[in-house]
């Protein structure tokens, strides 16, 4: 049996058009971009689309980042969220984006998920 370890660096084009399913393992979209606060260099945000065929017609949705967890044996992510529950929440137009460097939106979107936000969690180099 072979085990394959977690990538501790992937490209943004790696994971650009990467499914991700729930713990049901239903489909809830793929991302579509990357959020990276420049100050830090933190991603902060993967842009789920969900609903869309062909690029056509779906509901983008911020997700942050820490709330993503890697399947890389399937090359996907997981994200602990049923998919009723996604068809509800707050997303946005992909020809209107929200001001994601607003930290009142950056709240709010955390609080969906019950997250910290990642700028108020402790950062510890343990390189």
């Amino acid at each position: 049996m072979t085990t394959q370890t977690m990538p501790h660096v992937l490209s943004s084009g790696t994971i650009t058009g990467d499914s991700v399913v729930n713990s049901q393992g239903e489909n809830l979209g793929s991302i579509k971009d990357l959020m990276i606060e420049i100050d830090s260099g933190q991603v902060a945000y993967a842009v789920l689309d969900f609903g869309s065929f062909l690029g056509m017609g779906g509901k983008l949705f911020a997700v942050p980042w820490q709330a993503l967890q890697l399947q890389p044996e399937q090359k996907r992510f997981q994200l602990d969220v049923q998919k009723e529950q996604l068809e509800q929440a707050h997303g946005f137009d992909p020809d209107d984006w929200p001001d994601m460097a607003d930290r009142s939106w950056q709240t709010d979107v955390h609080k969906v998920y019950g997250l910290q936000p990642y700028w108020e969690r402790a950062q510890h180099y343990t390189g």
